[in-house]
This record gives structure tokens, C-alpha cells and sequence, in this order.
């Protein structure tokens, strides 16, 4: 049987879709996790839920325990992942509220530990494939799904993740957008690579909240827009996991 780990990105994690909750605490090798974990069920199905930020929104995103969070998810037993992140969009055609199910990224950060193999064994080179980090099982699931709520869903885009707290220059957007970056977050690496890393599949559910600093004839982006603009469609992200978890 499945059970599904939910990292609950900005505002976007909701202890009151789980049924018959509880408040776990896991100690682990690397440190504390960003939170207790609060496990129940979905529709039968067993779930936990971490808060990536810390329950009260404490830990920025350099310090966000990527390491611990992932380990104590493997060892509550946790079959697949379903992230969720607020995003700034790089695409004119990826507008505010929408939803994007990523298949690509890039990991733009400096300062985080990006990997369980600080060290190899004698002979055993712990080299990750990375080339699909997306599940594509749970991409797919995630898309049909939104598409039967009719949901305003892009079936995939590439996620670049710089380091933060702060947001880009408009100089930067413009780079990210040449790159090839669709969405931008603060979030996604190293979290989904050391997913993969312990064997875990990973998707994500980013919602986009606004324009980065490229647009030249809007404001560039600003946390109060942030934080508008997913309080009035954090319910179709919600609507979402409760539809994709019962066929995972």
C-alpha cells in the first residue's frame, strides 16, 4: 500500500485535509527536520505531512534541512512524495494561479548540501541519474487529475531554484528566461535530488504567483503579492492532492 509524504511549501500545506491525525517527531543522522510530521489518512490512504518552512513559517530556504526532511520521510515508510511550491512564473503564457506540473530543473542554489554520498564506499560510486527527476507515474496522475477538475494545469516546465531569501534581479530573470526556465521557486533543489537519491519518487504541484523582475511593465514581484495571489487559489492545490492521492 501506498503512503504518500506531502511537503507543504509557503502556504501551501493544510493539516485539516488529513482524517484521524496525529503529530509524529523523528530523529535522524543529519539534524532536525523543519517540523513534527503530521500523519493520517486521505481517503483510506495514509499520509504525512511536513511543513518545509517550519510550522510558523521560521526557517528561510538556505536553512531549510533538505537532508533531514527527506530521511525522515523515507524511514515513516513513505512511498512517493507530492511537493508543493510557490513559483514565480518566466513565461507570459504560465499566468498567475496557474498550475504547472514540472518534468525539469535547474538548481541555481550555492549553500546547501545537495547530496546523502559525502563520501563513497571503496569501489562504489554513488553517481544518481538525474536525467527525468520528475516521477513520470506521478506526473501523469498528477495531470489527469487536473485535467478532470479542469484545472488550469501545464503538463510540464522546467523549475530553476536559486539560493534566496532574496527574489532576482531583473538582469537575472531575463538570464533564467534564456536558459530555458519556466517557473522559478527557492525550494525544489536540492530537495527533489535527494529524493532520488534514497529511491523515492517525487513530483511537484507549482503554483504561479507572479512575474519574477522580468516584466518590464508590471511591479516586479513582492511577497504581499505572493501571499495574494495563493490564498485565492491554494484551494485548487488542495482539490488537487485530495483527487491524485486516492489513485496513487
Amino acid at each position: 500500500m501506498p503512503k504518500i509524504a506531502i511537503i507543504g511549501g509557503s502556504g501551501l500545506e493544510n493539516p485539516d485535509i488529513l482524517k484521524q491525525s496525529d503529530r509524529i517527531s523523528v530523529e535522524t543522522p543529519y539534524g532536525d527536520p523543519s517540523s513534527d510530521f503530521i500523519c493520517g489518512t486521505i481517503a483510506g490512504v495514509e499520509v504525512v505531512l511536513l511543513s518545509r518552512h517550519g510550522r510558523e513559517h521560521t526557517i528561510p530556504p538556505t536553512q531549510v534541512n533538505n537532508q533531514a526532511n527527506i530521511y525522515a520521510l523515507k524511514e515513516l515508510g513513505c512511498t512517493h512524495i507530492l511537493a508543493t511550491t510557490a513559483c514565480g512564473s518566466l513565461r507570459e503564457h504560465i499566468e498567475r494561479g496557474d498550475l504547472v506540473i514540472p518534468d525539469q530543473f535547474i538548481d541555481f542554489t550555492r549553500h546547501r548540501k545537495v547530496t546523502f554520498f559525502e563520501a563513497f564506499e571503496p569501489h562504489i560510486m554513488n553517481h544518481t541519474p538525474m536525467a527525468d527527476p520528475f516521477d513520470h507515474y506521478l506526473r501523469e496522475k498528477l495531470i489527469s487529475a487536473g485535467t478532470e477538475l479542469k484545472l488550469a494545469v501545464h503538463p510540464s516546465g522546467c523549475i530553476l531554484t536559486i539560493e534566496g531569501p532574496r527574489f532576482s534581479t531583473r538582469a537575472e530573470s531575463h538570464m533564467f528566461r534564456a536558459w530555458g526556465g519556466d517557473m522559478i521557486n527557492m525550494s525544489t533543489a536540492p530537495e527533489c535530488m535527494l529524493a532520488n537519491e534514497l529511491g523515492i519518487p517525487y513530483a511537484a504541484i507549482a503554483m504561479a504567483t507572479d512575474y519574477d523582475s522580468w516584466k518590464s511593465d508590471e511591479a516586479p514581484v513582492s511577497w504581499e503579492e505572493i501571499l495574494k495571489v495563493f490564498s485565492h487559489n491554494v484551494h485548487n492545490v488542495v482539490d488537487l492532492l485530495l483527487k491524485v492521492i486516492p489513485t496513487i
